[in-house]
């Protein structure tokens, strides 16, 4: 699960990113407003932790310009705004919880965790004969269950929420492996040969194509 951290305090920031790291999720931080809105639009995260004062942007607006393009992906407000009217203004821009400054870690774990269950309980993605539950991270190949590591569950994942639409290398290795500076994407085949032959796709079932020199597209309508 990937979460967006929009803070533009370094130590805060910091201290989020290495707990959920530590606790197994991937984070991606923006310090400013518009950096928000900009990444919660590219790389589509799981989760946003928004604070209230941002420069550029206030973290209302960043909610409500989110909002209007994702009515889904939950986000909770870190603020040390604490009156109830503040409280109001914040759900009504469109988030989803409200966590005052200073917060305590297993607190903010917890909710994380609700907010998962609540909006992952249904979140099974397709292509073909092939069915990946997000909650429980499984993956169905034609109702067998397949093991996949967890960078290739994120890899066909990615994909997938993207299907029909070309991903380059680039949008793959910064949203799947969270890299931001120049790398040998050639690590990318490997993984997608690995998912390939555990899907088994038969030649007229190749729902994951290379575009040669760009990327790679997922799609089953053809």
């Amino acid at each position: 699960m990937r979460i967006l951290i929009i803070e533009d305090e370094a130590g805060i920031s910091n201290f989020l990113r290495q707990g959920l790291e530590e606790e197994g999720y991937e984070t991606t931080v923006a310090v400013d407003g518009l950096q928000g809105i900009l990444l919660a639009e590219k790389q589509k995260p799981d989760l946003i932790l928004l604070d209230w004062m941002l420069p550029k942007l206030t973290g209302i607006d960043v909610c409500k310009a989110v909002r209007e393009k994702d009515k889904t992906t939950p986000i909770l407000f870190l603020t040390a705004k604490d009156t109830v009217q503040d409280t109001i203004e914040g759900l009504k821009s469109g988030a989803n919880d409200y966590i005052k400054k200073p917060f305590n870690f297993e607190e903010l774990l917890e909710r994380i965790k609700i907010h998962f269950r609540n909006t992952g309980k249904n979140k099974i993605l397709k292509l073909g004969g092939v069915e990946i539950n997000v909650l429980k991270h499984t993956v169905l190949a034609n109702d067998k269950e397949i093991n996949f590591t967890q960078r290739e569950f994120d890899l066909l994942k990615y994909l997938i929420e993207n299907k029909r639409r070309v991903c380059t290398r680039n949008e793959i290795i910064e949203n799947v492996w969270g890299i931001h500076f120049e790398y040998d994407t050639g690590v990318i085949d490997v993984f997608m040969n690995a998912i390939r032959k555990k899907l088994n796709f038969k030649k007229e079932e190749e729902f994951i194509k290379t575009i040669r020199g760009v990327g790679y597209i997922a799609d089953d309508n053809n």
